[in-house]
């Protein structure tokens, strides 16, 4: 049985599947059609509803949450907002009616979602703050002004609302011949791997709910991860950072942000808020994609998973995890349970950057990631690799020996730029073509010594 509170009343759901969307469930089960589907693959941001956990509002997309992952926490959809306020509109449905910022109004009902867990958060708002948030909803009515004054106007004023007392989770659902398992322990989970080698892994879901609602995959057993206490550490030692395979992106972010900011510049621009309050770091790793955003930086930071299972752990680079496209060193029982990053010394420099289309919101068609270990100006070690340029992430060994030992200058960072075509045969697909993909790789090594060297970079990102 799955418990949760929607909109303030307890549910209890045993007659569905446990990978039916959220989205689903409330439109189709419970005729609540403020929610919109749009795109149904976490883009659009008209299916946005706010999760409530350990006291946090979390706006997350409803299209790809599955009801399995709502076990234990408490979802507000717009139907539900004015009940929390008292009966009245919240400041930010307020703001949205008086200020425009509604046309068709179809896509409201997720800007709204979007705009309330700000409102909740009680960041300190900026226009940044407010473009960050809503980057993972589109609209195209309004062009988008009033929505952010209504935003500008309600931000701040947080409804005082206290937060439904936890319902205890359930720890297995089965249903419709599908087997769903909550562990809260790496011992039950690891034990549930091996007696289900073949079940979907589910952590964050951004993965898993593309494929129900865009494939309509509906795999025989799903073992849920996000409440395993051992995939929830973010830990510091004097010299690594680790964290949970399921700690998510927002969670590691303010880490991430003090340690390697150009990392977290980069996770940033993963998705929308949506996805990186669901979609963790260890989700990216595990689905082996080439055109993952965060295994190139661990590569070049040298990272280090632990692989899991019922007879024990074993660590391995994540450099040797990936063996072939969407293929990894990961058993048939094993789990990655957490991900050590070497905090960065003194003399070390990390960039990472990002080449896509569009700046928010978008696959990449090329990411770079460099680690230099300086002395004096002599490179005494580069870590270099790269995504989008082979079948899986990889590291760029000729153009490491072209900078190592090198004196540091712009033309040594050409110079090994050109390297590019030793280390890749990029393919060509509808993101890029294959000479791009190498001609991008070249210049970031270019980029990458303006960057270090405080050189302005003329180009810039105009956010409206």
């Amino acid at each position: 049985m799955i418990r949760f509170t929607l909109n303030g009343t307890a549910h209890e759901v045993g007659d569905v599947s446990p990978t039916m969307t959220m989205l689903d469930y409330v439109r189709e089960n419970l005729h609540m059609t403020g929610t919109k589907e749009g795109c149904a693959e976490g883009d659009c941001g008209a299916c946005t509803v706010v999760r409530v956990i350990d006291g946090r509002f979390e706006a997350v997309n409803s299209c790809l949450m599955q009801i399995g992952q709502a076990d234990g926490v408490e979802i507000l959809t717009v139907e539900g907002l004015e009940a929390v306020n008292g009966g009245k509109l919240t400041p930010v449905q307020d703001a949205m009616a008086t200020g425009d910022g509604t046309q068709c109004g179809f896509c409201t009902p997720g800007f709204i979602g979007a705009l309330f867990a700000l409102e909740q958060s009680g960041e300190d708002v900026s226009d940044d703050v407010i473009h960050d948030a809503l980057a993972g909803n589109l609209c195209r009515c309004t062009g988008y002004r009033p929505i952010v004054e209504a935003a500008r106007a309600a931000c701040g004023k947080i409804v005082d609302y206290t937060p439904k007392a936890a319902i205890v989770r359930s720890p297995e659902h089965a249903t419709s011949g599908q087997v769903f398992h909550a562990p809260e322990t790496l011992a039950e989970l690891t034990r549930l791997r091996a007696e289900y080698p073949d079940a979907m892994l589910l952590s964050g879901g951004t993965d898993l709910g593309l494929s129900v609602s865009k494939d309509r995959r509906q795999p025989a057993a799903v073992i849920h991860t996000a409440h395993v206490a051992e995939l929830l550490i973010i830990e510091e030692t004097d010299d690594t950072l680790v964290l949970g395979a399921a700690v998510s992106y927002t969670n590691a972010l303010p880490y991430i942000d003090r340690l390697y900011p150009s990392f977290a510049e980069m996770i940033r621009r993963i998705g929308s808020r949506q996805i990186r309050n669901l979609g963790t770091i260890g989700g990216n790793i595990g689905n082996a994609s080439p055109i993952g955003d965060t295994p190139p930086c661990l590569i070049a930071l040298d990272a280090t998973l632990t692989l899991a299972s019922a007879s024990g752990a074993r660590e391995i680079a994540i450099e040797d995890f990936f063996l072939d496209y969407r293929k990894t060193d990961l058993r048939a029982d094993e789990v990655i349970s957490s991900i050590g990053i070497p905090k960065l010394t003194a003399a070390q420099s990390f960039r990472t950057y990002k080449v896509s289309k569009r700046y928010d919101q978008d696959i990449s068609a090329v990411i770079g990631a460099y680690r230099l270990t300086m002395n004096s100006n002599t490179v005494a070690e580069a870590r270099i690799a790269y995504g989008g340029m082979a079948a899986t992430p990889k590291r760029a060994n000729a153009m490491e020996a072209a900078l190592t030992g090198a004196a540091w200058s712009e033309e040594a960072a050409s110079d090994a730029g050109a390297k590019a075509d030793e280390d890749f045969s990029p393919l060509t697909d509808h993101r890029a073509t294959s000479a791009y993909r190498a001609l991008v790789a070249a210049n970031l090594c270019t980029r990458l010594y303006r960057d270090l060297a405080g050189i302005e970079d003329k180009l810039e990102v105009v956010r409206v």
